[in-house]
């Protein structure tokens, strides 16, 4: 990779970096600033991150369309969260489901982990990556439709995520595949209640 295209793909990081370093010092100063692109250059250079296979291509409908939605579950799931929480009757009755995805790419897999796990009442446990399959710890559930109505909220999370992020080979794979089954042969079941 050329030195010009190097630094292009690094600029981000070292700009974050710097950011980073200024704010843990507390005070904005011409030294802060000189010292913290020494800083981001030397960490950088000594530990460098690997590269990212893919990359990722924005598509602004799509990606408004997933922060609408996103933000959205981040209220909903807010207030009922904080509901259970204070509610006379307490904690129900949470789960562990398995949601095999139809996307092949860590990036995207990153991004849906990250994005579940970030609304309150879900947390992303493992990420079987040869399955493709995410074991996502619920809050709470109803019943088994509810456990069927939040794994296909899951899958949504992946299709608002492949079409806002993802390269148009992902997309059409996405088409193509359609809906996948709950798991891979041989497992143990789709969920384990509390």
């Amino acid at each position: 990779m050329s030195g010009a295209l190097r630094f292009r793909h690094q600029l981000p990081v070292l700009t974050w970096l710097v950011l980073i370093w200024i704010l843990l010092w507390g005070t904005w100063s011409w030294a802060n600033l000189l010292s913290g692109i020494l800083v981001a250059v030397l960490v950088t250079n000594v530990l460098p991150l690997p590269a990212v296979v893919g990359g990722v291509r924005v598509h602004p409908v799509a990606l408004l369309v997933f922060t609408w939605y996103f933000l959205k579950d981040l209220v909903v799931s807010s207030a009922q969260v904080a509901w259970q929480a204070i509610r006379p009757s307490g904690m129900q009755q949470g789960a562990i489901i398995a949601v095999q995805l139809r996307t092949d790419s860590d990036l995207l897999l990153t991004i849906i982990s990250e994005a579940l796990t970030l609304v309150p009442g879900s947390i992303v446990l493992d990420l079987d990556r040869p399955r493709r399959t995410l074991g996502i710890h619920l809050l709470h559930v109803d019943d088994a439709d509810d456990v069927e109505h939040q794994r296909a909220g899951v899958l949504m999370m992946e299709d608002r995520v492949v079409r806002a992020f993802g390269t148009a080979e992902d997309i059409a794979r996405l088409d193509h595949d359609g809906p996948v089954s709950e798991l891979s042969p041989g497992s143990d079941g789709p969920e384990v209640p509390r």
